[in-house]
């Protein structure tokens, strides 16, 4: 294709500048020019055919004459300069009319190609007035975006032609992760794990510090009861007591190749990012010191631990932009590095791939002296396609090798998960719906237990 047939195909594909018919002057003129044609048969001929269509054609380019000018159109793009993945937004398009003829406008924003949008945005722009007009968008994909053009093409009341230009409109728009479970979590921490079928476990007597006075009910410890609240408002009241807080949890983000392995409806890294954040709103929400670390052949992202919900706004913008690499994970240099960073007793949460860490064997001896000074607890996606071969009838010999080998797999995995058990680690593998849940969930069950 030559230069002049791409720049002529472009400015169709909402590209450049120009001017493109309309469908409406297309079914005109190809009526027009087939009745002309007929009158051949009556003795015109065809130079008068040819010149009549001319006419046609030329007087049909007044109509532009009827349209503003491209500098009179003005037009601004509101959108969030966050959007979390997967969620639908509005985006407004503002476009202001200068001049005194009214005009029909519709618009293309140039949108990177992962975005899903709903367009072209069609409306009617009156003279001497701003419209917003307005476009639904979803960003599947983490990551820093920048939006630079609109395209836009606009019509007068005939409809015959329509002008063709775009507007340098530049905005920055960074994709963060999911965060309903971490919003249903801070809405109430309480109902989010209950309507999972959780609960938060009792902590030991003794342990934690004191809350408030309410009342006692079924289930409650009776030596917590405050027998002098009770007397004096003649109603059973309990003292509540909560966690400690300012404990120090850090946050272990594996990015390794394996992460990359795709679920249902993401991949594991995604989903272990909604669990982290998650829980760094839930530990961050009890007054706790949160950190993170994500790391693959090496380490990636660093966020010192500190507390208050201003420390979730920089673990958000630190970790929206991780994606997977495609070498393995380095266990061993992520744990040097934890050392060296993290002298204080803590939380360790690994948000990784069970497989992959239960044949680190030549590091378990390192995990045993990382064991020692801090509580390790290793949080995983259920590899639910294992289990559903595991589980299938064969009906063929092909079905029974992949059945056996499937089964033989499980028991393995089994065996190594009892062995760190047995060594004191926590090992948790949950279903990809439930892993932030369950993530939480033994949060919150370590603190009230006291263990760390």
């Amino acid at each position: 294709m030559t230069k002049l047939l791409r720049n002529l195909w472009g400015r169709f594909l909402f590209q450049d500048r120009g001017i493109v018919p309309t469908k409406k002057f297309l079914v005109f003129y190809l009526f027009i020019s087939f009745t002309i044609t007929l009158l051949t048969l009556v003795g015109i001929s065809w130079v008068a055919v040819f010149v009549l269509n001319a006419m046609i054609l030329l007087v049909s380019f007044i109509d532009l004459f009827f349209t503003p000018k491209r500098s009179q159109l003005i037009l601004k793009r509101s959108i969030p300069k966050q959007l979390e993945r997967g969620i639908t937004y509005s985006v407004g398009i503002d476009v202001e009319n200068l001049s005194d003829l009214s005009c029909k406008v519709q618009l293309i924003d140039g949108t990177p190609q992962s975005f899903k949008v709903n367009s072209p945005i069609i409306g009617l722009i009156p003279k001497r007035e701003k419209v917003k007009l307005s476009y639904h968008i979803v960003a599947p994909v983490r990551g820093k975006f920048e939006l630079n053009k609109l395209y836009f093409r606009y019509a007068s009341s005939l409809g015959l032609w329509k002008k063709q230009s775009s507007a340098e409109v530049i905005d920055e728009v960074n994709v963060i992760p999911d965060l309903i479970e971490t919003k249903k979590y801070l809405e109430d921490a309480q109902k989010y794990l209950m309507h999972e079928g959780l609960k938060v476990r009792k902590h030991k007597t003794g342990v934690g510090e004191f809350s408030q006075i309410r009342n006692y009910v079924v289930g409650d410890d009776p030596r917590k009861i405050n027998w002098r609240q009770t007397a004096k408002l003649q109603n059973v009241m309990t003292n509540e007591f909560e966690p400690e807080h300012g404990k120090h949890v850090m946050i272990l983000i594996d990015c390794g190749r394996m992460m990359g392995a795709e679920l249902r409806r993401t991949n594991r890294l995604e989903k272990a990012l909604e669990a982290a954040i998650t829980v760094a709103a839930a530990a961050l929400d009890n007054g706790d010191y949160v950190g993170v670390i994500a790391f693959s052949k090496q380490v990636s992202v660093f966020v010192p631990p500190d507390k208050g919900m201003a420390q979730l706004h920089k673990i958000l913008e630190s970790v929206y932009h991780l994606e997977v690499d495609a070498s393995e994970s380095n266990y061993l240099q992520a744990l040097q590095y934890l050392q060296s960073v993290q002298k204080k007793r803590s939380l360790i949460l690994l948000f990784s791939d069970i497989q992959t860490f239960l044949q680190e064997d030549r590091t378990l001896m390192y995990f045993e002296g990382i064991r020692k000074r801090h509580l390790f607890l290793l949080v995983t996606v259920e590899d639910e396609l294992m289990v559903k071969r595991a589980k299938e009838e064969p009906t063929g010999v092909n079905q029974a090798m992949v059945k056996g080998v499937a089964q033989q797999q499980i028991l393995h995995k089994k065996r190594q998960k009892a062995k760190w058990e047995r060594r004191g680690f926590i090992l948790v593998e949950a279903k990809e719906e439930r892993l932030a849940t369950d993530a939480v969930s033994q949060y919150i069950h370590i603190m009230n237990q006291g263990l760390l």
